[in-house]
């Protein structure tokens, strides 16, 4: 993907916005936006696209919205392919974690013999499920019987392997597992009601059994027929031997298993057909009159033996399941004995995945010994994520040492953590996403949202380092947005290396109807003062270098130019008749090449073109980063507050004594006067707040100014001018 071209409408706050990032002239792209122009809506937008959500404009709703991304053919831009990494976001989860493997033969080698294992124990599934009368959740209804969970079904079905293979042809024959235990005829079973007719019918049955010539108490007509099939089915008649039954003090000798059966059935059936026994059962069979128990009626009719199974119905559950799996014995087998020639193979790669190193360990590691947070971060059940994609688990140790004693739960830790550390812990998951993503070789576009903003230098630096291994991938592209000019220039310098260095910035400005994104000659911004001086033409640069060149004057300890330089931006007895003649005067003296300020008339003040300059910048109505523009404002907002102050002060005296810090002395002195409205020095304290260190350039540290957005200084010289408007008279002000 060469270009991405991006058509945005009524999108958070976005009226219209068209733009193509070239990704040929390198693959990292920085948008510069101020507070409120279009950064977060921007994310917002292609956030929603790659979670499939409507973008709108969250103020007038119903406008119409377009959001169109395509790429250089015009086809849009995979959904999957476009990542947004917030500021922060506690909730984020990435999805991918699982897909980190670093040994894929390994999990081939477990895929192969447990895909095996599979497709056998899937086969016996749907026997099971044709034979037990079940079309959904066997496996889980099976494990519940045996009182194990879901995930132990194989290991269930190597404990019944000796059950399974002796009942081999069950006297639980033809019976559904439904029939009983639906749920509401099993609701049935177990009313008092019926309960105490079991008991009744069990009395009687036992009495019955006890008093058989066959049967007796412990060797009921169940266990008989069990004992009749296991003889026949091992084969013990075959081999010419008999049974002898004790039968009235009379042994009888059965030489064939139809003879003993026959036997057996006649004796069961002479219990059953006994008359207080039937009575008993009869009860019983009119109460299933509901339509619901009608399988359970009809399988009592036909089985009336069940009745007695039914006084343990959880050893009745373990029963049937045994007969399904007998009648299934061959497919029953073919699983239990495949798993048992794999476990071993199966044991042996367990033990070599929990040596195997992992992307998981290369993330950790990237976090650990990259990020400074008072916790650390170990991989666990990392032989089970690699051979059964499962997701592993992340465990967090406080403090230095990865000891049980210092482990922490993740939601424990997040309450303990200050915010800049639970934003760093945060990060934790954008890196597993980020790496999941080189693993599944995805090609990505990173829409980074001041992810470095709030940290301390120690971990933005960490981010940054992370940011260029993203650059430095060829699946990669990354458009960064920020309105910290420090991490732009950072960013620029660290990463946006080469030819293409300075085609990857924009500006973002804002107009009436529209955002554009403005490419930007960083390579001046990086060195302002040096562009001021070789661009005296330009006012709004003659004016802002008046602040560079002050505390330079300021160091060669040059007390007359400091003064005359400090009458400009402070209002004092000369500053109005100050011109381009004096200023180009004291250059000459500063600036060791210096060929004059470039301008026809030397005569102008430099008072007024202050002022006019301060007017035009208000009257292009774009919010644009341009520092000399904010300093023209700075220095014009203090100086209309600072002559209004002084004309409400009316004190000649008092102003002429200050010597320093003007402003804010002025300001002291007229909050004290009692009819300057609240509204009034409101204004003024906003002045004596906002413009200092702008003017001053904080030492030639010139970031914070850039990072504060025109606006508020365009609405701030507007207040104070209407100020000097209404009050002083707007010719003395604006000439």
């Amino acid at each position: 993907m060469d270009k991405m071209k991006v058509e945005f409408e009524n999108c958070y706050g976005i009226q219209k916005l068209n733009h193509i990032f070239d990704f040929s002239k390198g693959d990292t792209k920085i948008i510069y936006a101020p507070n409120g122009v279009m950064k977060s809506s921007f994310a917002n937008t292609l956030d929603d696209y790659s979670k499939e959500k409507e973008s709108k404009d969250r103020i007038t709703s119903e406008l119409q919205n377009i959001r169109h991304i395509t790429d250089q053919f015009g086809t849009d831009i995979d959904k999957e392919s476009i990542f947004v990494i917030k500021p922060f976001e506690q909730t984020f989860k990435t999805n991918r974690i699982s897909t980190l493997l670093v040994n894929q033969n390994l999990k081939a080698e477990y895929d192969e013999i447990f895909q095996d294992i599979s497709n056998e124990l899937n086969e016996l599934e749907k026997k099971l499920k044709k034979i037990a009368g079940i079309n959904k959740d066997l496996v889980k209804i099976l494990c519940e019987s045996f009182n194990k969970k879901e995930k132990n079904f194989l290991s269930i079905l190597l404990s019944l392997d000796e059950k399974v293979n002796i009942d081999t042809e069950s006297i639980y024959s033809g019976i559904k597992y439904n029939a009983i235990f639906d749920p509401k005829v099993y609701s049935f079973i177990k009313t008092k009601e019926f309960e105490e007719y079991i008991y009744e019918y069990l009395k009687k049955y036992d009495e019955l059994v006890s008093k058989s010539k066959v049967f007796k108490k412990g060797f009921n007509h169940s266990n008989a027929e069990t004992v009749q099939k296991q003889l026949k089915d091992n084969g013990y008649f075959d081999a010419n031997h008999s049974v002898i039954l004790n039968i009235d003090d009379e042994k009888i000798e059965f030489d064939t298993s139809s003879e003993l059966s026959k036997k057996f059935l006649e004796e069961q059936n002479r219990i059953l057909e006994d008359t207080e026994l039937k009575n008993t059962f009869n009860k019983i069979d009119k109460k299933l009159t509901n339509i619901q128990l009608k399988d359970f009626r009809d399988l009592l009719l036909e089985r009336p033996e069940i009745l007695a199974e039914l006084k343990n119905l959880a050893e009745l559950k373990q029963k049937l399941w045994i007969s399904y799996l007998a009648e299934n014995k061959d497919q029953f087998n073919i699983v239990v004995n495949k798993y048992k020639l794999g476990q071993e193979k199966l044991s042996h790669i367990v033990r070599r995945a929990k040596m195997e190193s992992t992307r998981w360990e290369e993330v950790v590691s990237i976090f650990n010994s990259r990020f400074h947070v008072p916790y650390k971060v170990e991989i666990e059940n990392k032989e089970d994520s690699i051979i059964k994609e499962s997701t592993p688990n992340i465990k967090y140790y406080f403090g230095n040492d990865i000891e049980d004693s210092n482990k922490v739960e993740e939601n424990l830790l997040w309450d303990i953590l200050s915010q800049g550390e639970k934003r760093t812990l945060y990060l934790l998951n954008i890196i597993f996403e980020i790496e999941s993503r080189k693993a599944a070789n995805l090609e990505t576009i990173f829409i980074v949202d001041d992810i470095a903003d709030s940290f301390d230098y120690k971990n933005k630096y960490a981010i940054i380092e992370y940011l260029k291994d993203i650059a430095n991938n060829s699946l990669f592209k990354m458009i960064i947005l920020t309105h910290n000019f420090d991490f732009l220039r950072t960013v620029q310098t660290r990463i946006c290396e080469g030819k293409h260095k300075y085609n990857s910035t924009f500006m973002a400005l804002k107009e009436e109807d529209k955002i554009i994104l403005e490419p930007w000659k960083f390579n001046y911004i990086s060195n302002p003062l040096k562009n001021w001086k070789d661009n005296l033409e330009d006012e709004a640069k003659l004016i802002a270098s008046i602040t560079f060149a002050r505390n330079l004057v300021d160091y060669m300890d040059d007390d007359s130019s400091f003064n005359i330089l400090t009458s400009i931006l402070h209002i004092k007895e000369n500053t109005k008749n100050i011109t381009i003649d004096d200023l180009e005067g004291i250059y000459f003296t500063i600036f060791k090449k210096f060929d004059g300020i470039n301008l026809s008339d030397k005569n102008l003040k430099i008072y007024d073109i202050i002022l006019k300059t301060a007017e035009k910048i208000t009257s292009v109505g774009m919010e644009r980063v341009n520092l000399e523009e904010k300093i023209v404002l700075s220095i014009a907002i203090r100086l209309v507050a600072e002559e209004y102050m002084i004309h409400k002060i009316n004190d000649n005296n008092f102003v002429s004594d200050i010597k320093k810090n003007q402003t804010a002395k002025l300001f002291n002195k007229i909050q004290k006067i009692d009819n300057i409205e609240d509204e009034v020095i409101k204004i003024l304290e906003r002045v004596n707040i906002m413009t200092p260190e702008n003017i001053h350039l904080n030492s030639f540290m010139f970031e914070p100014l850039l990072d504060l957005s025109n606006a508020h200084l365009i609405k701030l010289f507007m207040d104070v001018k209407n100020l000097g408007s209404n009050e002083v008279g707007e010719p003395q002000l604006l000439h």
